[in-house]
């Protein structure tokens, strides 16, 4: 569907752009056909303020001529428009594991006229604007768009999104400047607007040190629906001004703290967090230390404040979890939204520290039928085991999360296919069998993020069933007693 639509938007700016099915062409061409040719009918392709580079190289560079009998077709000279693009501007190239602005993946015209354009870049449209009808960037995305009355809105969108944006600057996963496309990487961003010394933001701030925070932990850098950019979610005694609760007065610019160290500050509140931590069965050691390495004692963007964001508080003690995000398909909730999505950050009492004492439940918990998203008064979130994950509101449904038709521990991938232990009638084997039986739960090289990084084909399903009746009675025979539960 990506590739049909990618076609339908270059046909609109392009001459007679096709793929398998090339557009049919007006007049009989030679095959041959010298590029000046085109020009005769088409020279407003060819001037403009910003015209493609490409042009000077002649049509066919980019374009190809086909005639069977009477009938002339002209296609590009490549299947997809990002194969054609990248054939010179092999720099806007992203490798597995690094981040991409998702036009970029296959549809570049989405973005840009291949021929001229009044606009740097031969954008569709400028990156300035207050809406989608003058501004190519809220085509798809809408920061700023939709400021609540009582919220605020960040001046600097009308100073354009390349302001702070560099739309192809792509590189590794994590690092905030390339997961958001940045100029550069906060403070630094922000301060070349913001001066840090400015008396009036040092009162705002009560007098505490800020030049070298992470602004957007507190901030949101688009747009709000409380005042002040201020984050969704705020820690109470931030919120509230209560700033003496944990900070004594600066002294030599440096925060002072009213306890001895941050994780006492925090326990003074949260004893219940330390009280469950000390008797977990399952420690997590990286909970044993100071509160603020994970999380932000101030705001964020999601709950729980972790910082810099849910999945790299994590990969700063997991770096082999840092080699998952090198494949190229990803478990959102692992590498979006947060190990703490299956996982209890401060101890537990499950192997892996997984929020259910199996593998079957905690996957299910998304994807099983009976899965039951329990929405939040007056917060835009829902949330999920029992209330201990909190979740984006539109998060079931701007994910397209599946759900799997299971009944008694079978339904996937077909109908009684097994996801539960099972029990051969016939030879009373006991196979033990979950959803880590052939899928893996961070990330894969291949869509389903199967077991091995293998392709979802026979070839997977034959390295358990071995022959056609195998797979045969699996499928529905009698032979087999489905056991275990959802």
């Amino acid at each position: 569907m990506d590739f049909r639509r990618s076609i339908s938007v270059m046909a609109s700016v392009a001459i007679f752009i096709g793929s398998a099915n090339a557009a049919k062409h007006p007049v009989p061409l030679d095959p041959k056909a010298d590029p000046k040719t085109c020009l005769e009918c088409h020279e407003d392709k060819s001037k403009g303020p910003h015209v493609h580079s490409a042009i000077q190289m002649g049509c066919t560079t980019c374009h190809e001529i086909r005639t069977n009998k009477d009938v002339t077709r002209v296609k590009l000279t490549t299947t997809t428009t990002q194969a054609l693009c990248l054939s010179c501007h092999d720099d806007k190239k992203a490798h597995d594991g690094q981040t991409i602005h998702p036009p970029a993946v296959r549809d570049c015209v989405k973005c840009h006229d291949p021929h001229q354009s009044a606009n740097d870049f031969q954008l569709l449209k400028p990156t300035t604007g207050a809406t989608k009808d003058d501004n190519v960037c809220l085509t798809c995305h809408t920061q700023g768009l939709d400021v609540p009355k009582d919220g605020s809105r960040h001046a600097a969108l009308d100073m354009g999104c390349q302001t702070c944006h560099t739309t192809h600057k792509n590189g590794a996963h994590g690092k905030q400047e390339f997961d958001y496309h940045l100029t550069k990487a906060t403070p630094a961003l922000c301060v070349d607007c913001h001066d840090a010394k400015d008396p009036a933001l040092q009162k705002v701030h009560q007098g505490q040190p800020f030049g070298t925070a992470n602004c957007v932990q507190c901030h949101n850098p688009h747009q709000s629906a409380k005042p002040k950019l201020m984050q969704a979610f705020l820690h109470n005694p931030f919120e509230n001004k209560m700033c003496d609760s944990c900070h004594q007065p600066a002294k030599d610019g440096k925060v002072v703290l009213t306890n001895s160290d941050t994780r006492a500050v925090c326990l003074t509140c949260h004893s219940d967090v330390g009280d469950a931590m000390e008797k977990a069965k399952v420690q997590h050691p990286g909970a044993q230390g100071d509160c603020t390495a994970c999380h932000n004692p101030h705001a964020g963007p999601t709950p729980r404040f972790m910082q810099p964001d849910p999945v790299n508080a994590c990969l700063a003690c997991h770096s082999d979890q840092s080699e998952q995000m090198k494949k190229a398909h990803l478990h959102q909730p692992a590498f979006q939204q947060g190990c703490a999505t299956c996982h209890e950050g401060h101890g537990g009492e499950n192997a892996h520290l997984l929020r259910a004492a199996s593998v079957n439940q905690v996957c299910l918990e998304c994807h099983g039928p009976e899965r039951n998203p329990t929405p939040v008064e007056n917060e835009p979130i829902v949330t999920i085991f029992n209330g201990k994950v909190k979740l984006p509101q539109d998060y079931f449904s701007k994910q397209s999360v599946p759900v799997l038709p299971l009944q008694y521990g079978a339904g996937h991938p077909t109908e009684r296919h097994p996801v539960s232990d099972f029990t051969n009638l016939q030879t009373k084997a006991v196979t033990p069998m979950n959803c880590l039986t052939c899928h893996q739960p961070h990330s894969g090289a291949a869509n389903g993020m199967l077991v091995k990084d293998q392709a979802p084909n026979m070839d997977f399903c034959r390295s358990c069933h071995s022959n056609p009746l195998d797979l045969k009675s699996v499928g529905g025979d009698t032979s087999l007693a489905i056991g275990g539960k959802k």
